[in-house]
Formats: C-alpha cells, structure tokens, sequence
C-alpha cells in the first residue's frame, strides 16, 4: 500500500534563481491546450439545435451520435500520446494538436454531410485526447518544484476559461429566434445556415494563437534527458532556472534513472510497484469524471428554474455556473502549493460526499427553491477546488521519468472512458433510481473515493519529480 508516506525534505532551491517570467509564459503557453479542450468539448452546445435541422437528424440515436462521436477521437488520442509524446517530444505534440484543432474546427465548419461532420468532429476529439494528456505533463516537466501545483493547475483554468468563451461566442454569435418560429424557418434562418458553423470555425482563432506559441516554447527537458541529449536539457533548465538549478535537476534525475529498470515501459507499467502508482492515477482520473458534477451540470436548469429563476439556460449558466468554476479555480491555483494536494482532495471529495446526501434528500422530499440553488453552486465550488485541477496535478507528477508518457496516457484513456461510460449509463440510472437515487449513488461513489485517497494518496506538494520518484522507489513501490 502507497500510504500517505512522507516524502524527503526537497533540496533547497532559491526562488530568486527562476526565470519566473519565462516560466509562466510557458506554462501558459502549454495550457492553451486546455482552453482548446474546454472550448471544442462545450461549442457544440450551442450549435446543437441548429446543426440537427441542417443535417435532419430526427432520431435520439443520430442526435447522440453528433454529441459523442467527439468520443472516439479523444479515446484514440488520448491511448497514442503517451507512445507519440515519449517518441518525438512534448513540444510537437503541442504543435500536433494545435494544427488539428485549427482544421478540425474549420473542417466541422464547413462540412456539408453529417458523415463529413462526424469524421470532422472525430478528428477534433483526438486533438482534444492528445491536449488532455500532454498539456499537464509539459507543463509538469518544465515547472520548479514550489510552483508545480499552480503551473499545472493553470490548464484547469484554461479548460474552465475555454468553457466560458465557448458560451460567450455561442451567445454572440446566435441571433434571436422570433417565437413561434417553425422548424423550417429556423433551418432557413441565419442561424440554421450561417450560425452554427462560425460557432465551430472561430475555434481556428485560438488555435492559430496556440499553434504560434508552441513554436516558442522550449522542450521538455526531462524528455530531452530522458533521450540523452544532456546538454540540450542544459540550456532549457538554465533558461527556466538558472545554472545550479539546470545542474541539481540533470543530478536528480541521473540519481533516479540509476534505479531504474531496463525492462519495456509497458512491462515496467505493470510491475508490482508500478502497478499500484498506475492504479492510483486511473482511479484519481476515473473519479474526476464519476464524482457526479456531469448530474450537477445536467440538473443545473431545472435546479435554477425551481429556485425561482426565469433567464435562459445558457445565459444563466455562463454567469452563474461558470462564474462559480472560474473563482473557485482561482482560488485552488493559490491554495495548491501553500495546503498541499491531499488537503484539497480530501476536503474537495468529502463535500461532495455532504452535498450529494443532502441533495438527495431534498429530491426525495420535494424541496425546492434557493436551498436547492445553495447546493448546486456549493458541489460546483467543491470540484472546482478540488478534484477539477488537483487531478491534473497528480496524475503529471507521480509517475516515473522514463515512463511518464505512457503512464499519462493510460490514465488520460482511463479519464474518457470514465467519460463515456458515465454519460451512458445516467440516462437508465436516472430512470431507474430515480433523482434522489442518482445523487446518493455518487455521494457513495464519491465516499468510496475518498477512502481510497485516504489511503493511497502521498503528499507531494514542494517536491521536485525526482524526489517524488525517488521516494516511491525507496518504498518499493516504482
């Protein structure tokens, strides 16, 4: 068992040495990824009842299929980046991914069948599976120890910042539909022609801006070392640190490759000490998505229209809902390298655990009102703070150097099955448990969680990547 092992003092390193301004950029610059992510998984919302008429999809199945073939893609993305990234570098699967979205969304934008739509939206998938799980870990692999949480915490940001501009761009881009309009005014409208598509082409903007930035970014230098090339990690660790940092940190990571193991990295995956570090990135990443904040999404109209509230839907939720995400992401990014990663993840996970019991009740005994508003807003806060940007964090820094890509990978994969199998299995668990039922299945889904946590979870807050590597194989456990 991992344990919540204490891990060695960090050695000393003097702030003051940093580059900050530069390590910032950079971090910032790889979190573009994450606005990307957020903007192409949300965009589609908005375009969805215009895109339907256009493409007459009059079927449950044609319409889930439009909403999650996205899926495929970021499955495939997500298994091929680990093999990808550990082949030709972090920085040009950046590059990679940049260059797809901006065709992906002028692709979807100008695609005249649905079939042509679907292989579109496919491809933007995979750039969204490749950002997911190459985002955090540059930026993990770039950032100085007593900056890490909140470096790696800035792609939770930008994926939260990304949903935001997603909505803001819908809003302003759909025109007002006259009431009463029909179907076939609708389609002929400029929204039923026009609308729908610059919601999915204006994502080349963004694209474009991060595709510029990964050309000025610097690589890995942790895969730079990993490849041996030790002068190259040199000159990037002294841009980002200076001399003796750029020094100590080439020394760690000589001392952590010599215990290392010669065996395949997928062998060395599932090693019995490895295999109990994968464990705990995939059920960490697989509990981000069944925690249950998709129901608090999902229920976040119909909680606000009890609670009395009659703006529209998507309006409501980009000032109330997205408002909540952004400040409360705001907020971990200060508390994640001052409290550390199990304070917030316990804390997180045991609100949710609080909050989903209550709300529970509160279905079952029909309340309704600001109560109920108080609730949604406290879980949203919850996630925020907690398993939203902590996930991230911890899945890019307790793995291994050498096998840091492949291990991403199969948590990220983990993630968006997660993913896909939450959003199949809620519509028949809410016919079948009914509201209250679902909110207490993932108040105990997240209990289970934070046991787990409890357990396995090690605080590796101050700690550089190869004290953390370290500290796991002196414990036998990589």
């Amino acid at each position: 068992m991992i344990g919540p092992m204490p891990i060695s003092s960090p050695s000393p390193v003097h702030d003051s040495s940093f580059r900050s301004v530069y390590v910032w950029l950079a971090a910032a610059a790889g979190a573009l990824g994450g606005l990307l992510f957020g903007y192409d998984w949300v965009v589609i919302g908005g375009a969805k009842p215009f895109y339907e008429l256009y493409f007459h999809l009059d079927t449950s199945a044609l319409e889930g299929w439009a909403m999650s073939c996205a899926l495929i893609g970021c499955l495939v993305g997500a298994v091929s980046s680990g093999a990808l990234s550990n082949r030709f570098g972090r920085k040009r699967l950046l590059t990679l991914a940049a260059f797809i979205f901006a065709l992906s969304s002028l692709g979807t934008g100008l695609a005249s069948q649905f079939s042509v739509f679907v292989a579109w939206r496919m491809l933007g998938g995979y750039a969204i599976g490749l950002a997911s799980g190459i985002s955090p870990m540059y930026i993990a692999e770039i950032s100085p120890a007593h900056l890490r949480g909140r470096l790696v915490s800035l792609n939770q940001l930008a994926i939260v910042f990304g949903i935001l501009l997603a909505q803001v761009v819908n809003w302003l881009i759909a025109r007002p539909v006259a009431p009463g309009a029909t179907a076939q005014e609708i389609l002929l409208s400029w929204n039923g022609q026009w609308g729908w598509r610059w919601m999915f082409a204006v994502t080349a903007v963004p694209s474009l801006l991060f595709l510029f930035a990964t050309f000025l970014v610097p690589e890995s230098p942790r895969w730079l070392a990993a490849k041996g090339r030790e002068r190259q990690a040199l000159q990037v660790l002294d841009r980002l640190g200076g001399p003796v940092y750029a020094r100590q940190v080439i020394d760690d990571l000589k001392a952590a490759s010599g215990a290392e193991s010669q065996h395949s990295v997928w062998r060395e995956l599932t090693s019995p000490g490895m295999a109990k570090v994968l464990l705990l990135g995939v059920t960490l990443a697989v509990l981000q998505q069944w925690c249950g904040i998709n129901v608090i999404f999902n229920y976040a109209q119909e909680i606000f229209a009890a609670a009395g509230y009659k703006v529209s839907g998507i309006l409501f939720n980009i000032v109330i809902t997205g408002t909540v995400n952004v400040v409360f992401t705001i907020i971990s990014l200060a508390a994640i390298d001052r409290y550390g990663r199990r304070f917030l993840l316990l804390g997180g996970v045991s609100g949710l655990v609080i909050i989903y019991t209550i709300l529970g009740a509160c279905y079952r005994l029909n309340i309704q009102g600001k109560p109920m508003l108080v609730l949604v807003l406290a879980a949203i806060a919850c996630y925020a703070m907690s398993l939203a940007p902590v996930t991230w964090v911890v899945i890019a820094e307790i793995y291994p150097n050498r096998i840091r890509g492949a291990a991403m990978s199969v948590a990220v994969t983990a993630l968006w099955i997660g993913c896909f199998l939450l959003t199949y299995a809620f519509p028949s668990m809410n016919a079948s448990l009914g509201t209250a039922g679902v909110f207490w299945t993932y108040a105990a889904i997240c209990l289970a969680g934070l046991l787990f946590l409890y357990m396995r979870l090690p605080e590796t807050r101050g700690k550089t990547l190869e004290e953390i590597e370290i500290a796991f194989q002196s414990k036998g456990v990589a």
